[in-house]
């Protein structure tokens, strides 16, 4: 490897460390992006610097800006990096999911002077490979995905783009650590949104840290078949919340919800019983989803929260293309050993001893003593 490339490395690894050691409560920024206007919003932040030449634009998802997950962690990281480094941020949210809907919007942010575009998630990866040639000077952030064409899954990443990913099955196993530990026994459960490799690794972890808690660490927390469940899309706020309650009405204590605004229903129904005075419990996704399950007692039914620091993945991609360091080209993934995943670093449902427990595993993943299987494997009994 050439010394250039070794040293574009040190620093985005080095970038993610410092920066990974905050941890926000409530999952979402103080000035909530849902005051924003639904459709698109564009700010200038004040700096000594002011660099108004650099605009930094994103496209959302199919989900709202503040979904409390993929959209809104992005979101944030752009705002906060705009705000630090005196940018201007804008984001479109496209009428449908299609490639041209995406494409659309890439270029009416384009066509704005906004040449730095974020998107989160998969369903841009066809959108940029189009966009990566059609916008030569313009660059692109695409956040789990690659770009390829829409018969060919070939990933071709172009010198102005940067194709990120995650490693969720160690974020999922460190949560499976955390939810064994604090509950000790019982069934737990898992619904998930679209079955795509993101979320399938998110489950796949989840099942292996149960396993690893329940051989090493004294637990009795199992995962039935039946307890498995994706609903098909990111959306559904209704059916998540009808899976979840189906799902407690079976004896589930805890359920792993990676689904977007599925997700969003079965907190919704984990808070009517924690009202109601039932012992369930929640394991967020994404971001720190701790206050989305608050109660009115100022409790949360939000056991823990198998993040993915998606916020500061956007940071640190803007971050870079302004001091010339933009990996063009690259595909990066953020993982244990970079602080890129992991759990919140506080939470009042996890007790201390479960918490030193945790960072205990979380140090034996990061030195490669722990590996964390990114596939299925034989977990379900």
């Amino acid at each position: 490897m050439k010394k250039s490339a070794l040293l574009l490395v040190f620093v985005l690894v080095f970038s993610v460390l410092a920066a990974c050691g905050k941890s926000n409560k409530d999952g979402g920024s103080a000035s909530s992006p849902a005051a924003s206007s639904p459709a698109a919003t564009e700010s200038a932040s004040p700096s000594a610097s002011g660099n108004t030449d650099f605009k930094v634009g994103m496209v959302t998802d199919s989900g709202t800006i503040d979904d409390k997950s993929f959209n809104q962690g992005t979101w944030e990281g752009v705002q906060r990096a705009t705000k630090d480094l005196g940018l201007k941020e804008k984001y479109l949210k496209p009428a449908g999911t299609t490639e041209a809907d995406y494409i659309k919007e890439i270029g009416n942010l384009y066509d704005a002077g906004y040449k730095f575009i974020v998107t989160p998630g998969f369903k841009f990866e066809t959108a940029i490979f189009a966009a990566q040639d059609k916008y030569q000077d313009a660059k692109f952030v695409l956040i789990d995905g690659a770009p390829h064409k829409a018969d060919d899954f070939t990933a071709v990443v172009k010198p102005n783009t940067v194709s990120i990913f995650f490693a969720e099955h160690e974020s999922g196993f460190l949560a499976g650590i955390a939810t064994a530990l604090q509950i000790k026994e019982g069934e737990a459960g898992f619904i998930g949104g679209m079955e795509i490799p993101p979320v399938q690794k998110y489950n796949w972890g989840f099942q292996q840290g149960l396993k690893y808690a329940n051989d090493n660490l004294g637990t009795k927390v199992t995962i039935k078949k039946d307890n498995v469940v994706y609903q098909g899309t990111f959306s559904d706020v209704a059916a998540g919340q009808q899976i979840a309650a189906q799902m407690f009405d079976r004896g589930v204590k805890v359920i792993f919800a990676a689904a977007g605004g599925v997700g969003v229903g079965a907190i919704k129904e984990a808070k009517t019983r924690g009202e109601a005075g039932k012992d369930v419990w929640i394991v967020g996704v994404d971001v720190d989803q701790y206050a989305d399950g608050m109660k009115k007692d100022g409790k949360s039914i939000i056991l823990t929260s198998a993040m993915k620091k998606i916020d500061q993945a956007a940071y640190d991609m803007i971050k870079a293309e302004t001091e010339g360091k933009f990996p063009g080209g690259q595909t990066l993934t953020f993982d244990s050993k970079t602080d890129g995943v992991g759990i919140p670093a506080e939470n009042p449902n996890l007790s201390p001893e479960t918490v030193t427990k945790v960072n205990e595993v979380f140090d034996k993943l990061k030195s490669g003593e722990i590996k964390v299987a990114g596939e299925q494997g034989d977990l379900i009994k």
